[in-house]
């Protein structure tokens, strides 16, 4: 089956000095629509590299990264950048929101910057707020929103519009626990709309929520292991025990 994100064979090497640093060796990983995959891995083992390259914003020295079946090593500068916009949602554990811009500003900016009118990429920002309970919020700050409220607002953002793939490195690692599986819960919900997420932890039970767990040490997948026992567990409100 065809993925929305296909990696094969994707190895990643940097130059330190004389030396070489092997961040991925010979990755492959196919993430359908509607699942998410959890990745787990020890400090330095490669994982936010693999983000990285999966979301295009660096290239493999090695293989193949395709998103929705386009090769990114046939896509130019500005085709990447248009595919990041357009196709490709990032939550980060800090946030990343804009602090003098409103919690529907933030969200919105990214249609806005792909040229769709104000009028519209608010309304769309609204709309996701309002699927994730904030749009009483729409109006205010970050630093007037709790830190839950403002992972939710950075999720609004990576959901907003059309997004194929959703990208996550450590969504919860600033949450207290009830806030942590409130986002996997979140996260869940947009898979269940159809997109296909991959999500770095390093908190195994909240791993257990996905589909599928990869493991991966010194930049080669070592293991990969069931989740979720499908999507009936959102239903629920628990993760696969």
């Amino acid at each position: 089956m065809s993925g929305v994100l296909e990696m094969s064979g994707v190895s990643k090497t940097y130059r330190d000095g004389a030396d070489e640093v092997h961040a991925l060796r010979d990755v492959d990983l196919t993430v359908e629509a509607g699942k998410m995959i959890a990745v787990m891995g020890p400090s330095g083992s490669g994982k936010s590299t693999l983000l990285t390259i999966a979301g295009a914003l660096e290239s493999a020295t090695e293989g193949e990264v395709r998103i929705a079946g386009r090769p990114l090593s046939a896509m130019s500068r500005d085709d990447r950048s248009r595919l990041r916009r357009r196709a490709i949602g990032y939550v980060f554990q800090d946030f990343n929101l804009l602090p003098g811009l409103t919690a529907v500003e933030n969200v919105a900016l990214p249609l806005e910057l792909d040229g769709i009118s104000a009028g519209k990429a608010r309304a769309e920002g609204l709309r996701a707020l309002d699927g994730l309970e904030l749009a009483g919020r729409a109006s205010h700050f970050p630093d007037q929103l709790s830190g839950g409220e403002r992972q939710r607002v950075a999720i609004a953002r990576a959901i907003v519009g059309d997004r194929r793939l959703l990208l996550a490195d450590e969504p919860t690692g600033a949450l207290d626990s009830v806030n942590g599986e409130a986002v996997m819960r979140l996260l869940l919900t947009a898979c269940k709309r159809g997109m296909a997420a991959v999500v770095v932890t390093h908190d195994a039970q909240l791993a257990s929520w996905a589909d599928r767990v990869v493991f991966i040490r010194d930049g080669s997948i070592v293991d990969r292991t069931a989740g979720r026992p499908g999507p009936d567990s959102l239903l629920t409100g628990e993760p696969a025990r």
